[in-house]
């Protein structure tokens, strides 16, 4: 028997929440390059226009929950130090015989894999497999994949950027585009900036 309060969380209209590590305009553009690569051999294509991302935590719950999460990752963030990020090379997933994701690897994920953790930690959730990426092509065919993957078998992509911070995004769990929530700046950057601040000032 259903209580009206069961009934009530049911019909909530449910958010997909995804936290996000940036790797900064220059990487950005030219992860959109290799897109457009993907695009000339393949034509549109699921994850053509999605912006360069770090993938952190992903997780679908009510709106009503979304302040207790933003003071979390309040918290972790205070806590958290900056550190510098290398990508590598050119890596894919399989996803069964029938679907590959091309992605750029991070050459140093510990940071990462830690952030993952103390992100986990704060939901209760046992740390699983997590391996940091940039993806280029999600989820393609087979035959896209072995269309493409000559342009980055073997290859190298070298950059490095400043992680200094996370950003939030949402969309509606039915369906749409991921909008901003809100960025949250390590505690050791937000000092700085305020010492840059202060500095300027005077």
């Amino acid at each position: 028997m259903h209580t009206d309060n069961t009934l009530a969380f049911e019909q909530e209209p449910l958010f997909d929440y995804l936290l996000v590590v940036s790797p900064g305009t220059s990487i950005a553009n030219d992860v959109t390059a290799l897109k457009q690569l993907v695009a000339q051999e393949l034509g549109m294509y699921g994850s053509r226009f999605s912006k360069a991302h770090i993938s952190l935590f992903r997780s679908v719950f009510p709106e009503r929950f979304q302040e207790d999460f933003v003071h979390m990752l309040d918290d972790i963030a205070r806590r958290q130090s900056g550190f510098t990020l290398y990508t590598s090379k050119f890596d894919h997933f399989e996803h069964g015989p029938d679907k590959r994701t091309i992605y750029v690897n991070v050459a140093n994920p510990k940071p990462l894999v830690e952030l993952h953790k103390k992100i986990l930690h704060e939901f209760d959730i046992k740390p699983g497999s997590f391996k940091p990426h940039i993806t280029i092509a999600r989820a393609i065919s087979t035959p896209e994949f072995d269309k493409v993957y000559d342009h980055f078998y073997n290859q190298v992509f070298v950059r490095s950027f400043q992680c200094k911070s996370f950003m939030l995004l949402r969309k509606p769990a039915s369906g749409g585009h991921y909008e901003p929530v809100k960025e949250f700046i390590f505690g050791d950057e937000a000092v700085q900036q305020d010492i840059n601040l202060f500095n300027y000032a005077a």
